[in-house]
């Protein structure tokens, strides 16, 4: 019963995720929103409980699912960014300025000031800082709505990345992998107690040294690949000439799976082995259809995620939510995400005529526009495999009913909020 239950939701995110982009396009809806209720009238028909829904007792299946959906959605996320990154060129690097303060700042003010929301109203040390770690990142799954389309390639029209849409984007693309060392803080601190028997090597390993080699490994991988696809001296192996996209696939699983066995962070060698093989013959077609096939596959998981999401949400996935899972969630959405944003975009910001710069309303929309999603759900239950400690149904609760809440004000005003700033940049230029 539980294959077919299984089945049929599939197919049905399947189908929809053929229709419903088309189908929402003209009204104040996003994808996202109708799939969740699309899923919660599901959970209120007499079908028999067969789903993997209860978090503890498939906290494997549900860890499994996300983290593959995220590694998908990274690869996408790198292949679509327009605007280069060039370890020498320090303007490449200036033209990326909202982003490392977006990381910089931002996500430590997001993590911190949750965290401690959540130490007081009750929550353990060790369970507070998780809390701020899981829902920091502005997720790279269900941020579509406010993110760049795709690559621009071949004879199109070479535009500057918007701004708005570029900093989430590529915000998006690296702060999975940045949360995850905030993650095993948390785990270190349920599993071996005082801060001081762990710190130095939190810093020196976890902080900094598994960043740089998930980083170096995705970008070992996209260097390689992109070589073998674009320049080999076999036709054979040339494989962007004959246009074979799955090459994407390929690519994701083999920087995830590498950078993972190298000991470094698996989302970071993802992005980095995107970004990478994008600056090989950036104008080229295949970079298009590599996103192309990436986006299906992305859709396809999220539209199945989020069905089953729904499902939960009237089958007991809220049974531990409380006001103060209620309080969390809105004040991240509303109060501390925006207000951290704004803070680390009015510092040192540049020109607004220049890459990089944002204008006042620019800066509030980037701000405000931090997505949660399906990463935050992966972190969770990958910290609860770690510690019972970090497995309480409260956590599960709060995180579902944030990222809930985040799909519906999200969803309802991206597409207004980024008219609005794109009428006003017209009216600027």
């Amino acid at each position: 019963m539980t294959a077919d239950l299984t089945f049929l939701v599939a197919g049905l995110a399947l189908l929809l995720a053929v229709v419903l982009p088309e189908l929402v396009s003209r009204w104040a809806l996003s994808a996202p929103i109708v799939l969740v209720a699309v899923g919660m009238l599901i959970g209120f028909t007499p079908l028999p409980d067969g789903m993997p829904l209860d978090p503890q007792e498939n906290r494997a299946v549900i860890e499994h699912v996300t983290e593959l959906t995220v590694i998908v959605a990274l690869m996408g996320v790198g292949l679509a960014l327009d605007r280069p990154l060039r370890l020498r060129d320090r303007s490449t690097w200036a033209a990326w300025s909202p982003t490392w303060r977006l990381l910089a700042v931002a996500m430590p003010l997001c993590i911190a000031s949750v965290a401690l929301l959540g130490w007081a109203f009750g929550l353990a040390p060790a369970a507070a800082l998780l809390l701020g770690a899981v829902l920091a990142p502005t997720d790279p799954v269900l941020a579509s709505d406010v993110q760049v389309a795709g690559p621009t390639t071949g004879d199109e029209d070479a535009e500057e990345d918007d701004d708005v849409r570029f900093s989430l984007t590529s915000e998006a693309g690296l702060n999975d992998g940045l949360a995850f060392p905030f993650v095993m803080a948390a785990v270190l601190l349920a599993t071996q107690g005082s801060v001081s028997g762990w710190a130095l090597e939190w810093v020196a390993w976890y902080a900094v040294g598994k960043v740089l080699v998930g980083v170096l490994v995705g970008v070992g991988v996209g260097w390689a690949l992109a070589r073998v696809a674009f320049r080999s001296r076999r036709e054979a192996l040339r494989v962007a000439e004959r246009g074979e996209s799955l090459l994407a696939v390929a690519a994701l699983v083999t920087a995830y799976g590498l950078g993972e066995l190298a000991g470094g962070y698996g989302f970071l060698s993802v992005f980095a082995c995107a970004m990478a093989f994008r600056s090989a013959e950036r104008a080229h077609d295949y970079h298009a259809a590599m996103h192309e096939v990436v986006e299906r596959l992305e859709r396809l998981l999220t539209l199945f995620i989020l069905l089953v999401i729904g499902i939960a949400l009237t089958r007991g996935l809220l049974d531990g939510l409380d006001w103060r899972g209620v309080a969390v969630g809105l004040a991240l959405i509303f109060v501390i995400r925006p207000l951290a944003g704004a803070v680390s975009l009015k510092a040192w910001r540049r020109d607004e005529e220049r890459p990089g710069g944002l204008s006042h309303r620019e800066r509030w929309a980037t701000a405000f526009f931090g997505v949660r999603g399906v990463g935050s759900i992966y972190y969770l239950a990958f910290a609860a495999g770690e510690s019972s400690v970090l497995a309480e149904d409260w956590l599960w609760s709060t995180v579902a009913f944030t990222v809930v809440a985040s799909v519906l004000v999200h969803g309802v005003l991206s597409r207004p909020v980024m008219r609005a700033v794109e009428e006003d940049n017209a009216r600027r230029a």
